[in-house]
């Protein structure tokens, strides 16, 4: 299936470019895209706030976590800190890197 894009942005829509019309085989003109953007699926880039609430999954799946929140913190500091010292080492062998917290 090969698809024709038509439009920029949320007015982008996909077409169907190799179907062929049941009378002589020319592309369909009048064809419904197949492929359009939907605003319902759209969400803010950023949230102000996020909070977890886990006791669902402990009244419906008997979960319980496994390490504090102390413990995740240090967890995701660290591999922040690894992230950033290899980030470093690259640029310092003169390649560039994706700028993550922009």
């Amino acid at each position: 299936m090969t698809i024709r894009w038509e439009g920029e942005g949320v007015d982008e829509k996909g077409y169907w470019s190799n179907r062929h019309s049941r009378e002589g085989g020319n592309p369909a003109s009048s064809e419904a895209p197949i492929v359009a953007v939907d605003p319902r699926y759209f969400r803010s880039t950023e949230v102000e706030t996020l909070l977890g609430d886990p006791s669902k999954a402990r009244e419906k799946l008997g979960w319980t976590p496994k390490i504090s929140f102390a413990e995740l913190v240090a967890e995701m500091v660290r591999e922040d800190l690894k992230s950033a010292e290899r980030d470093e080492l690259v640029k310092k062998h003169g390649y560039k890197t994706l700028d993550h917290h922009e």
